[in-house]
């Protein structure tokens, strides 16, 4: 089988994507397997915000195109960046393997949060992780950004376009540990004072829904455990109605009893920010709803 596998040109993607081609290679080693580049929306618009250009399909729409027109069998995304729903005649596959889903603080000059003065500058690209951060440190100033990690620690490293100096960035531990940039994390967050992005850290492996055979062979290496968290998490987003323009967090974690689900949601500025956290001994659709349940209870008071 000749399996093209696409993704986008970052350091961060093109890492992903290897992974996944070494880990079938290994497994499934009689195929011949390419990368595939692919430029998307949200690559070619580096300028404006994500919530200004459209739909988190910004980065996905383009390779998806390539799926379903048959230019490459294989897409490789990372989780958090996709739809809840899928273009019609396409997949994901049962999920590997999760790396960190925590967020980081990158600093300058400073070794923690607390250690930052007030008023210092602190940028991140999401408006979940930036009111979570204004409830932990509300004297701090955010900023916008936008690029992929590389682009992002020499802003903050350099300064953005108008000037403004940066005391740190928020970025995802995932991304950081793929590109063998843990060195760089001053903080880690706690999924407590910061809940993570639905799957954060979680690959996304799509392909076409038809191509039973290459589907049972990536679902052929799986892990139970990671596919159960990624339905609560992916769950939540679908059945709150997230969307680019609100905060939005979910982490599943699996305990001893059971299932851990903690999730966030809030109104477009801010102004509002519900938490939640339910326990089940399994991860169903009624642990989804009771979290869903509780904050839209929170959100009309």
């Amino acid at each position: 089988m000749d399996i093209k596998i696409g993704t986008r040109g970052s350091n961060l993607a093109l890492a992903q994507a290897n992974y996944v081609l070494e880990r079938l290679k290994q497994n499934f080693p009689e195929n011949d397997y390419e990368i595939v580049v692919i430029k998307t929306t949200g690559d070619l618009d580096q300028h404006r915000p994500l919530d200004a250009i459209g739909s988190k399909g910004i980065f996905t729409d383009e390779i998806e195109d390539a799926l379903l027109n048959g230019r490459i069998q294989l897409a490789v995304h990372s989780m958090k960046d996709m739809p809840d729903t899928l273009k019609d005649g396409l997949t994901f596959a049962d999920p590997w393997d999760r790396e960190d889903a925590r967020d980081v603080l990158i600093l300058n000059h400073y070794k923690s949060l607390k250690d930052l003065p007030r008023g210092a500058n602190v940028a991140t690209g999401s408006k979940r992780r930036s009111y979570q951060l204004l409830k932990l440190r509300p004297d701090i100033n955010i900023y916008p950004i936008r690029g992929n990690i590389d682009t992002r620690i020499r802003k903050l490293r350099e300064g953005l376009a108008d000037g403004t100096k940066l005391d740190g960035i928020v970025i995802a531990a995932a991304g950081l540990k793929r590109i063998g940039l843990a060195h760089e994390i001053s903080e880690y967050f706690t999924v407590d004072d910061m809940i993570p992005a639905p799957a954060q850290g979680t690959l996304a492996i799509e392909l076409k829904s038809d191509n039973y055979e290459l589907l049972d062979m990536v679902n052929s290496l799986s892990d139970s455990k990671i596919k159960d968290i990624t339905f609560l998490e992916r769950g939540f987003l679908k059945k709150i109605g997230g969307d680019c323009h609100l905060p939005i967090g979910a982490y599943a974690s699996a305990t001893d009893e059971g299932y851990e689900l903690r999730a966030l949601f809030g109104t477009e500025d801010g102004s509002k920010l519900a938490h939640t956290k339910q326990f089940a001994a399994e991860a169903s659709e009624e642990l989804i709803d009771r979290a869903v349940a509780d904050i839209m209870q929170q959100l009309e008071k």
